[in-house]
């Protein structure tokens, strides 16, 4: 989270993401009576949620490019929610604000949603007994430089040169031992693994008491699905790869388990965050992630800030799938997010995020609310 989640989805585990995503939209409007659910929408939860939004959008200079496809016509600017974000100031209702400032668009490609948590870690502040397994802060070599094609890539100087960061075997094996990096402990490299994709996380300590951890960089290494490499390997079957088949696998095979984590050479520092622990971590576009309403997006192709009305299959309790038609916001991007009509749907923390964030692997509808530009708001 610089402000990145490396999510943990299971796109991101198996790399089950569609891999024809479509890479641009048809957008076309639809009345807010084609939106399914409409209707039974919390809209009194919503209106402190846009309130919020706003006010991250006023911290912004107008000219600040929010993202987007060039098929959205308005809203990719921080000005262009100037009129949208003064109408808030007066409104009373969710619903009748929405309808007056935001023309749905239909994405006009299949959705596909997975979804991603904050997970709550035991952990030690000093290493000493079960404790062994540190957590890096960003090593102060970590470079980020742009490449003679114009990407930003991450690395390191030696001799002068430009060389690639030190990929995860390196690291596990001592690459940065005695640097005072570490700013945590944990029981299991398991932990850290996944600790590693979702990207934050809430370390539990022996007192009780809770620290947050939030991504700060990555070793620019690729990333490497863990649960594709166990499918070739034939430990996994394609149909049988989640998040509890991967830990269980890695669990049962400890004398495998390095070695096949280090297939992933893609490794991810972090740092302290002292921020409110009553509300979720932060996201790419500055705000806290709030469980149910956040999701990452592909910024290329979604603004930050951008409602979009999602219409879903969500799992819940063993194997049960149910209809889930809500407003969500784009506040997040992530590794494996790409695509039109693609959205990682926040689910908050604990064991129920977890088992909802897991599972939630499904098609769907996405349709965005684009802020009416002036002409069209003042005829509303």
């Amino acid at each position: 989270m610089k402000k990145l989640l490396t999510l943990v989805t299971l796109g991101v585990l198996c790399g089950c993401t569609p891999q024809n995503a479509p890479s641009s939209f048809s957008l076309s409007p639809v009345g807010y009576d084609a939106l399914a659910g409409w209707g039974q929408e919390d809209f009194a939860s919503l209106m402190p949620l846009l309130r919020n939004e706003c006010h991250r959008l006023s911290q912004l200079p107008p000219e600040t490019v929010l993202g987007g496809s060039e098929d959205i016509t308005y809203g990719r600017h921080a000005a262009d929610w100037a009129n949208a974000c003064a109408g808030l100031a007066t409104a009373t209702d969710a619903r009748t604000y929405l309808q007056t400032w935001f023309q749905p668009y239909e994405a006009g490609t299949a959705a596909f949603f997975t979804g991603y948590f904050e997970p709550q870690i035991p952990a030690s502040l000093t290493r000493g007994g079960a404790y062994q397994t540190p957590v890096y802060g960003r090593p102060r070599d970590l470079v980020r430089v742009k490449a003679t094609n114009g990407q930003m890539v991450s690395g390191r100087w030696v001799n002068g040169q430009f060389a690639p960061y030190y990929d995860r075997a390196a690291i596990d094996g001592g690459a940065l031992a005695g640097q005072g990096l570490e700013i945590a402990w944990l029981k299991s490299p398991v932990d850290l693994f996944f600790l590693q994709i979702q990207g934050s996380g809430r370390l539990i300590l022996p007192d009780g008491g809770q620290v947050r951890v939030s991504y700060d960089g990555r070793n620019g290494q690729a990333y490497v699905p863990l649960g594709r490499v166990l499918v070739q390997d034939g430990e996994l079957p394609a149909d049988g790869v989640s998040m509890d088949s991967i830990r269980n696998w890695l669990e049962a095979h400890p004398d495998r388990m390095m070695s096949v984590m280090e297939r992933n050479p893609n490794y991810v520092f972090f740092r302290r965050d002292d921020g409110n622990l009553a509300q979720g971590p932060k996201g790419a576009f500055g705000m806290p992630l709030t469980a149910g309403r956040s999701v990452a997006v592909d910024r290329s192709m979604v603004p930050f800030a951008m409602p979009l009305w999602v219409e879903t299959m969500l799992p819940y309790g063993s194997g049960q799938q149910v209809n889930w038609d809500h407003l969500v916001f784009a506040q997040d991007i992530g590794t494996d997010i790409k695509g039109a009509g693609r959205a990682d749907l926040f689910t908050g923390w604990g064991a129920a995020a977890q088992a909802v964030a897991g599972n939630l692997h499904a098609h769907g509808r996405m349709v965005l609310f684009l802020p009416r530009p002036p002409a069209e708001s003042a005829a509303q």
